[in-house]
């Protein structure tokens, strides 16, 4: 799949010693098991959900599209709880617990393949090797065509990444879904046949009892993806070397907890098991040592990011770090 091999790409694992306390590790990862908190979430979540659909949508439609849309996104940052084996210590339970697919549009084992991929930190923002990269072969950019280069810079704003980015990405990862499923993945296959199924329970409750129309039930899946692209934005980016790529926004806000802490994503990367309640915690006991080990990539607040980069590419498309 390669065109061109990285050469000034430094894959050196991140080092996972920290001076953290122990006492504060042992609490946050003791054996227990159920980690309510999550499964507080995703009570939150799934009672916004059927409120929006339900009572609320018959209050006001664009409210009911509106709360649907942000239980949409609280839904997928419960799944990348669920991923990295939370609350339960049964990873069917947790499953479980994010099967009906509100989301509809990825399916969850391919979300679980494709994020766990993606922590292989050496090889972060990797265009062939990190499946979450955002970045293109420098060689693979200049074939483009100027209106797709145009379109794909566009999408290297806050602003046009909210506005494109689901419709780009969706795109993009169904046409290598459906080149996988064309070669024989069976993995893949089964993927999207799951999904299939977890879409049933939001037809017939759509059908049944919810009052959202389907033109409205989109339009919030799109709204709660576009959302999501705030974090995606700032998540990483291209370093030489592989501590620098993954960011730390200081944010404690309703982003935030949409989100489930991941703005604390360098935390996150190098303490993969940790909660998202205690992602903080970490981060503030010991903030000097992950900032000296993200090599300063931060920012103070999402509202900060957003003042710089709502019409602003923050990188260019094409890798910086491939020759």
């Amino acid at each position: 799949m390669d065109l061109l091999q990285p050469k000034t790409l430094d894959r050196s694992p991140i080092p996972t010693h920290s001076r953290m306390s122990d006492e504060i590790r042992a609490s946050l990862l003791k054996n227990i098991d159920i980690e309510w908190p999550t499964v507080a979430v995703a009570v939150l979540c799934y009672t916004c959900w059927a409120i929006a659909t339900t009572l609320l949508v018959g209050m006001s439609l664009a409210l009911g599209i509106g709360l649907l849309a942000l239980s949409i996104t609280l839904h997928s940052s419960l799944q990348h709880e669920v991923i990295h084996g939370h609350p339960f210590r049964n990873q069917l339970l947790c499953d479980a617990l994010v099967f009906p697919a509100i989301g509809v549009l990825i399916p969850f084992q391919r979300f679980r393949d494709t994020h766990l991929a993606h922590h292989k930190d050496a090889h972060l923002t990797d265009p062939y090797d990190d499946p979450e990269s955002q970045y293109l072969d420098p060689e693979v950019w200049h074939r483009l065509s100027r209106p797709i280069r145009l379109l794909l810079s566009v999408n290297g704003t806050l602003l046009g990444r909210m506005l494109l980015g689901p419709l780009i990405s969706q795109y993009t990862f169904m046409k290598t879904d459906w080149r996988m499923i064309r070669d024989g993945d069976r993995a893949v296959m089964r993927a999207w046949v799951l999904h299939g199924i977890g879409i049933l329970p939001v037809i017939l409750w759509l059908s049944a009892v919810g009052s959202m129309p389907f033109w409205g039930y989109a339009l919030a899946v799109y709204l709660g993806m576009a959302v999501l692209r705030i974090r995606i934005f700032l998540e990483h980016q291209a370093h030489e070397h592989a501590g620098g790529r993954t960011v730390i926004i200081e944010d404690r806000g309703i982003l935030a907890f949409l989100f489930l802490n991941n703005n604390f994503h360098a935390v996150h990367h190098i303490k993969p098991d940790t909660p998202w309640y205690g992602l903080p915690a970490l981060y503030f006991e010991n903030r000097e040592n992950f900032l000296e080990r993200n090599l300063g990539y931060s920012y103070p607040s999402y509202k900060n990011m957003m003042a710089q980069y709502l019409f602003r590419m923050k990188e260019p498309v094409a890798h910086p770090h491939y020759k």
